[in-house]
């Protein structure tokens, strides 16, 4: 995977690394994975950024709802804190 040159949002560090990750999205109440997005990693802290192209990209896919490739069941829990 290519190291390409740029500035990390959270650390400031100027190397990153292309990389296919996952991400949970939100919309209208349901949580989506989107899956194999291409993104440029922090070799830091790890921090993904997508360019503008696969943000809309992905906003299209997850407002429009095209029909998933496959579902999944999630546990949730809320946080309680410990005494």
């Amino acid at each position: 995977m290519a190291i390409s040159m740029y500035s990390c949002a959270v650390c400031l560090a100027d190397e990153s690394r292309e990389e296919l990750v996952e991400e949970f999205f939100r919309s209208d109440g349901k949580y989506v994975l989107v899956r194999n997005i291409p993104a440029q990693v922090c070799v830091r802290c790890g921090e993904e950024s997508f360019s503008a192209k696969t943000a809309e990209s992905i906003r299209v896919m997850v407002n429009e709802r095209p029909v998933p490739e496959a579902s999944i069941t999630m546990d949730v829990f809320t946080f309680a804190p410990a005494n």
